[in-house]
């Protein structure tokens, strides 16, 4: 049983995080999210703790900033874009048990003491802003490194907010070398 309770988008994400886990979840009815839904979030993250596990897409992206935003020291779970994809349709309730459980091992907490440790400069260098093919590296590299696909802006705050180390950074960019990209 995970100890934390599970914030997903809805009864689908539900379903197919009990077939890969035992867990509890709050299903927060898409990215209209309530402020009875937030109460019990933070109740939750009071209580047991909260991993936030949206879809890959726009819509959870913006679900994952509200509840970070309104519910502080929230941890996330990010499953990437092919993991969550069926038949064109984006979401967790298409994810793999075994995806779902990878995702949720490899969960990241949010802090804001660390000092920063990669720059705008380093995202430069890395060809993940300013770059013609920037936002497929950045895809690679936030699978990668576990913390899901964003802008440049928000990829540089992630990796701050999650404790991206530099060695971390720089062995994820030794392998987006290597694939080429």
């Amino acid at each position: 049983m995970i100890k934390e309770v599970i914030v997903v988008e809805g009864r689908d994400d539900t379903v197919a995080i009990k077939r890969a886990v035992e867990a509890d979840t709050i299903e927060t009815g898409g990215s209209a999210i309530g402020e009875v839904v937030l109460r019990k979030i933070a109740l939750a993250q009071e209580r047991r703790g909260i991993i936030i596990l949206t879809d890959p897409d726009h819509a959870g992206e913006r679900i994952r900033k509200i509840v970070a935003a309104k519910v502080p020291g929230c941890k996330h779970a990010f499953i990437t874009e092919d993991e969550a994809t069926r038949r064109g349709d984006i979401g967790v309730e298409n994810a793999s048990p075994e995806a779902i459980r990878r995702a949720l091992g490899r969960v990241h907490s949010e802090s804001t003491e660390a000092a920063p440790q990669i720059d705008f400069e380093d995202l430069i260098e890395a060809g993940l802003i300013v770059h013609p093919a920037a936002a497929s590296r950045r895809r690679i590299m936030g699978e990668l490194l576990h913390i899901g696909y964003c802008n440049g802006k928000q990829f540089h705050k992630r990796l701050q907010i999650f404790c991206i180390s530099r060695e971390e950074f720089l062995a994820a960019w030794q392998q987006l070398e290597n694939k080429g990209v």
